[in-house]
């Protein structure tokens, strides 16, 4: 397994559509125990194959206190179940050490394929439906900060620039 690189907002790759997955294999799987070790290390509560430049259709995460409770969605679709949208606070791997509230519906029905490649369906509701929702953003090129405005929008993009160039 290794640690792969997260790539960070505004890298342009972030926007790149995520390719279904044509078939579930070992190369799949190394995908995924990469991703998860990624996730873990990071630390974080998930992870889209897009973030770590991989333009998969392949979400990770674990919510889990002991972190032992890894979830895997392969080319997920997601049906929204409420309309109504509720405010939670959200946070990003590639968009490091910012947290703001966005608006989504609180439950959702998702299909996926787990991790050999068997289709499955989970009804999640809260932090499990947000997460969600937020990683699969991530497969259509979308990041949390899409949703703020404007002006919170590009003074975090300035910020992380900053930092950036600092880095290098």
């Amino acid at each position: 397994m290794a640690i792969l690189n997260i790539l960070e907002f505004p890298d342009p790759r972030l926007r790149i559509q995520a390719r279904p997955v044509a078939a579930v294999d070992d190369d799949i799987r190394r995908l995924i125990d990469d991703m998860l070790e990624t996730m873990y290390a990071a630390p974080g509560i998930g992870l889209a194959a897009t973030q770590v430049n991989t333009h998969l259709r392949v979400v990770v995460m674990d919510l889990s206190e002991e972190k032992n409770e890894p979830l895997v969605f392969i080319n997920p679709e997601i049906e929204f179940l409420t309309e109504e949208l509720e405010p939670y606070q959200e946070g990003c791997l590639s968009v490091p050490g910012f947290y703001e509230n966005v608006d989504r519906p609180q439950k959702v029905r998702i299909r996926a394929l787990d991790r050999e490649g068997v289709p499955y369906e989970l009804e999640a509701e809260g932090l499990l439906a947000v997460c969600i929702q937020h990683e699969c953003d991530h497969l259509n090129g979308k990041l949390f900060v899409d949703y703020l405005s404007t002006l919170k929008r590009d003074r975090i993009r300035k910020k992380l620039e900053k930092q950036h160039r600092q880095q290098d």
